[in-house]
C-alpha cells in the first residue's frame, strides 16, 4: 500500500466523498482521482518517466495535490519549491535535483521564460491556470517556448485517464524536499514512499483521524509539515482537505465556521495572530476538535491562552525534513504537557544522548536522535552530509532536549542557537519564554552576540503592544524570572519579527544583521 493507491481506494468505495474543498467548490474523491490519472498520463506524454524529477512552485491550490499523486503515480519524484523563493534559491534547487519538468502557477510564467532558457535539461514547464488570461499570456509566448511550456488545463483535458499505475516499490524515492539552508546550501532530503505512507498513517492514527474529519490547510502545502499532517494523512483516511490559499486570520475563521472544519493544524506564529486578532468570534472555532501545532515551539503562555479564549486543546508535537517529518505529538488519550513536544508516535523512536551516542540520565540535556520507517534515505547529492547525520540507523537531528520520567520530550533548543556566557549555557528558548509571559510582548526572539569579556552576551528582539514599554522595565522583568547571567543585555524594538514562509521566526537572520552592524 502507498499513498496514491490509498487515494484509488477511498474514490473506488465512495466515490462522492469529498476529498478536498477550494474556493467554494467540492472535488469528489472520484474527480480527484481521474483528474490524477489523467494529468499522470500528460506528464508521461511529455517524457516524464519513473525515476525523473518533478519541480513544483506552487501554493495552496488543487493543483499541487493534483500534480503530487500524478507524480508518485507515475514512480517519478515530487520536488516542492517555495514559489516565492528569489530566482537564485529556485536555480539552484532546479540545478541541485536535476529536475525534468517544472509545473508552476500562472504568477511566475515571467520566471519560466527565463528559467526556459538556463536550465536546457527541463524538458517541460506546465502551467497553471488561476488567472482568466492565461491562456492569452501562453499563446503570447515567443514560438520557440510554446512547445516547451505548456497548459495544465490543456494538458488534462487531452489526456485519457486509462493509464495504469506504475509499479512502485516503497524504497523509491516519492518526494526530495530541500532543507531551509539556514547553515550553507539546502540540502535535499530524500523521503520514499515508505517514508510518506508510514508517517502518514503513524500520524493519523496517533492523533485520531477519522474519514469524517474537516482538515483546514492554511499551512504552506509545499512545507513537509503540512505535506504529512494536512494532506498525506487526511487522504490517508479519506477525510476532507479544506484549502486556504494563504493565511490570514478572518479567512480561516470563516472557512473553520462555513465548513464546520474539526481540525486545525498551524505553527505558533498562526496560534499568536488568531488569538490576537480583534475580530474574533470564538464561535467560529467551535467545530474543531483538535488543534495541532508544530514548526517551531510554541510559548506555554501563547498555549495557555489560546486553550482557555477557544476552548479547544492544542496539541503540540516536532518533527523535521528528514524524518517525513513528524516524531512526537501529545497524545490524546493522557495528559498533555505544556512546553513539551509529547511522546514518541506509533513506530518511532526518539532518544536524548551526549556526545558519544549514549543516553543521558531523566532530566538532563542532550541530543535528540530518532529512528523508524519515517526516516529519510539521505541527502540528493551529498554521501557525507547523510554519513554525518544518520549514524547506525539514527537520525541526528542537532536539536537539544530532554526527557521527562513518563517518556515526554521537551525541545530545550537548536544545538547551533545555544548561547554561552561566561562558560554557562543559555537556551534562546528559556529566555522567550519567560519575555512572551509579559503581557505587553507581541513576539519575542533571543540571539548570542560576541562579548569580549564573556564570550557572548544576550540580545532580546521584541514586539510590543504598548509603546511605553522600555529597555529597563523589560531587564527588570526578566530579572524577576531569569538568573542573572540569562537576562538580555540588550533589546531591541521591531514593528515585526523577520518568518519564513510557515511563519517560523528567523533567529539565523536576525543574528546575520546584528553581526553585520
Amino acid at each position: 500500500m502507498n499513498l496514491v493507491a490509498r487515494v484509488r481506494e477511498t474514490a473506488l468505495q465512495q466515490p462522492s466523498k469529498t476529498a478536498y474543498h477550494f474556493m467554494g467548490k467540492d472535488t469528489s474523491y472520484a474527480e480527484f482521482d481521474q483528474t490524477i490519472a489523467r494529468f499522470a498520463s500528460a506528464l508521461r506524454e511529455q517524457g516524464v518517466e519513473k525515476g525523473d524529477h518533478v519541480a513544483f512552485l506552487l501554493g495552496n491550490t488543487p493543483h499541487f495535490l493534483i500534480s503530487l499523486y500524478a507524480t508518485m503515480r507515475l514512480g517519478a519524484t515530487a520536488i516542492p519549491i517555495n514559489p516565492i523563493y528569489t530566482p537564485d534559491e529556485i536555480s539552484y534547487i532546479l540545478k541541485n535535483s536535476d529536475a525534468k519538468a517544472v509545473i508552476a502557477l500562472d504568477m511566475l510564467l515571467p520566471l519560466v521564460e527565463k528559467a526556459a532558457g538556463a536550465f536546457p535539461s527541463v524538458h517541460t514547464y506546465v502551467i497553471c491556470e488561476t488567472s482568466s488570461d492565461t491562456g492569452e499570456k501562453l499563446a503570447a509566448l515567443p514560438e520557440g517556448l510554446r512547445g516547451k511550456v505548456k497548459s495544465f488545463t490543456q494538458l488534462v483535458m487531452a489526456a485519457s485517464p486509462d493509464v495504469l499505475p506504475v509499479e512502485i516499490d516503497l524504497d523509491d524515492n516519492a518526494v526530495i524536499l530541500y532543507t531551509s539552508g539556514t547553515t550553507g546550501r539546502p540540502k535535499g532530503a530524500m523521503l520514499t514512499h515508505g517514508n510518506l505512507f508510514s508517517n502518514a498513517r503513524d500520524t493519523a492514527d496517533y492523533l485520531g483521524f477519522a474519514a469524517s474529519d474537516k482538515v483546514l490547510a492554511t499551512l504552506p502545502v509545499f512545507h513537509v509539515f503540512a505535506l504529512t499532517v494536512v494532506v498525506n494523512a487526511p487522504l490517508l483516511k479519506g477525510a476532507t482537505i479544506l484549502l486556504v490559499p494563504r493565511f490570514s486570520p478572518q479567512d480561516v475563521f470563516d472557512m473553520a465556521k462555513e465548513q464546520q472544519a474539526t481540525v486545525f493544524a498551524g505553527v505558533p506564529t498562526m496560534y499568536n495572530f488568531l488569538y490576537q486578532y480583534p475580530q474574533t468570534n470564538v464561535e467560529d472555532f467551535s467545530t474543531i476538535r483538535l488543534a495541532i501545532s508544530g514548526g517551531s515551539s510554541l510559548p506555554v503562555a501563547l498555549l495557555h491562552n489560546f486553550e482557555e479564549k477557544f476552548n479547544v486543546r492544542i496539541s503540540e508535537g516536532y518533527g523535521l525534513s528528514e524524518a517525513s517529518p513528524v516524531t512526537c505529538f501529545n497524545p490524546l488519550d493522557r495528559d498533555r504537557k505544556a512546553g513539551s513536544i509529547g511522546t514518541s508516535i506509533i513506530n518511532v523512536e526518539n532518544r536524548v544522548v551526549n556526545e558519544l551516542g549514549e543516553d543521558v540520565e531523566v532530566g538532563e540535556v542532550g541530543e535528540l536522535i530518532v529512528r523508524g520507517p519515517n526516516v529519510m534515505k539521505g541527502y540528493y547529492k551529498m554521501p557525507e552530509e547523510t554519513a554525518a547525520t544518520i549514524r547506525d540507523g539514527w537520525l541526528y537531528t542537532g536539536d537539544l532536549a530532554r526527557i521527562d520520567e513518563e517518556g515526554y520530550f521537551y525541545i530545550v533548543d537548536r544545538k547551533k542557537d545555544l548561547v554561552i556566557v561566561g562558560g554557562f549555557n543559555v537556551y534562546p528558548r528559556e529566555v522567550e519564554e519567560v519575555l512572551f509571559a509579559h503581557p505587553s510582548v507581541v513576539e519575542a526572539a533571543v540571539i548570542g552576540l560576541p562579548d569580549a569579556n564573556f564570550g557572548e552576551t544576550v540580545h532580546a528582539y521584541v514586539v510590543v503592544k504598548d509603546e511605553g514599554l522600555d529597555t529597563e522595565a523589560l531587564s527588570n522583568y526578566c530579572g524577576e524570572h531569569l538568573a542573572k547571567y540569562k537576562i538580555p543585555r540588550s533589546f531591541e524594538f521591531l514593528t515585526e519579527l523577520p518568518k519564513n514562509t510557515t511563519g517560523k521566526i528567523l533567529r539565523r537572520s536576525l543574528k546575520d544583521q546584528a553581526l553585520a552592524k
